[in-house]
């Protein structure tokens, strides 16, 4: 029981509207494009993945056009008809596919949903997973000003456990601190998506006493240098995001020292079965890890929560309810936060399913 034959994988492509828009110094979001995957084995029962990539390659190189590209024409094709025991056999039929990890992702996050509900269990006790409540964290974006400050003091009434800011240019360690010493009970992350890299390290350093908790990705992904330098000369942790593609850069950044703390986002870097070693080699080398977002929808989020439960993550990740930004999410049920967590399903995989009439509404391409 368990074992699982392929025999068709449908996509939707969706575009939905954000409550309101996502701002960093990158890229600003107003509408999410996503491609929801059905992975359906020989038994009629189906699985779910979700590509994270974006419209357009401002995060990484991979968008969901090359993701749908990739899919259709290289990915799928090779899972079709395959008969498999177990989904960490199915990465293995994308040798021939270099890269791409954010379109592997999808599929292989759909092969444990299947094998999970094949085996009857939540994909969060598959994993072998500890704690069914996970905390709440959420990311908000704009300068430290009045509507931050309401905003934070909205997260902290609605439960949430962390908050996640983003750098801006105008961003002050004065201001941030004022912030941080007035909002008692939550742990704040500050997160600079590389804009150190304008701004130098010296003005890095002067954000070493605003309270922080860490401070994610201050250099780019490929600066590894600069980040060993402000783990040396820093008391704050250092979290690395975008430096983290796949578990040989999590190998580096324990040799390198570049940084204590790894940012792990399962649909960046091949999906649940990456994920798995990736917890493996950051936990052999003390570093601390959590789970990071990609403005996703519930598919994704439910994978998350699932890798999540699991005892090596030791600080709260990007969770936050689906209606932080979205008016509709296209999955039942929702992601909801309740007393500062949320309660993992007892449904067999990730517990939740496509809303169809949500798809069918915000569909703007479907195979």
């Amino acid at each position: 029981m368990g074992k699982f034959t392929i025999t068709e994988i449908r996509l939707y492509r969706v575009s939905v509207p954000l409550k309101t828009h996502f701002s960093t110094h990158l890229q600003t979001v107003t509408n999410r494009e996503s491609i929801f995957v059905e992975m359906v084995d020989s038994d009629g029962e189906i699985g779910l993945g979700e590509c994270v990539a974006f419209s357009s390659p401002w995060y990484t190189e991979e968008t969901v056009q090359t993701c749908w590209d990739a899919l259709v024409n290289w990915l799928i094709p090779a899972l079709v008809d395959k008969e498999f025991a177990h989904p960490s056999e199915v990465s293995a039929e994308f040798s021939h596919v270099k890269g791409n990890r954010m379109a592997k992702a999808c599929l292989d996050q759909a092969s444990w949903d299947l094998f999970a509900i094949k085996k009857g269990l939540p994909l969060w006790k598959l994993l072998g997973g500890v704690r069914r409540e996970i905390d709440a964290g959420v990311v908000l974006t704009g300068g430290i000003d009045d509507r931050m400050v309401s905003a934070v003091r909205a997260a902290r009434d609605a439960g949430y456990k962390r908050v996640k800011l983003k750098f801006d240019v105008d961003t002050k360690p004065l201001k941030l601190k004022n912030l941080v010493d007035s909002t008692e009970d939550m742990l704040f992350f500050g997160d600079a998506n590389g804009i150190f890299d304008k701004l130098g390290l010296d003005a890095l350093k002067k954000f070493d006493q605003a309270g922080l908790a860490l401070i994610e990705q201050p250099f780019g992904d490929d600066e590894w240098r600069m980040h060993w330098k402000a783990v040396q000369c820093m008391k704050t942790p250092i979290a690395l995001d975008e430096s983290i593609r796949s578990v040989q850069d999590v190998k580096r950044m324990a040799t390198s020292g570049a940084g204590s703390v790894v940012v792990l986002k399962p649909g960046r870097i091949g999906g649940t079965t990456e994920s798995l070693k990736v917890l493996e080699v950051a936990n052999a080398n003390g570093l601390d890890l959590w789970i990071g977002g990609m403005i996703e929808f519930g598919i994704s989020k439910a994978h998350n929560l699932a890798l999540a439960s699991l005892p090596q993550f030791s600080l709260p990740g990007d969770f936050s309810a689906s209606d932080h930004f979205w008016h509709e999410d296209p999955v039942e049920p929702t992601v909801v936060i309740e007393n500062g967590v949320i309660n993992l399903s007892e449904r067999p995989g990730i517990g939740v399913k496509l809303n169809k009439e949500l798809v069918e509404k915000y569909l703007i391409d479907s195979y």
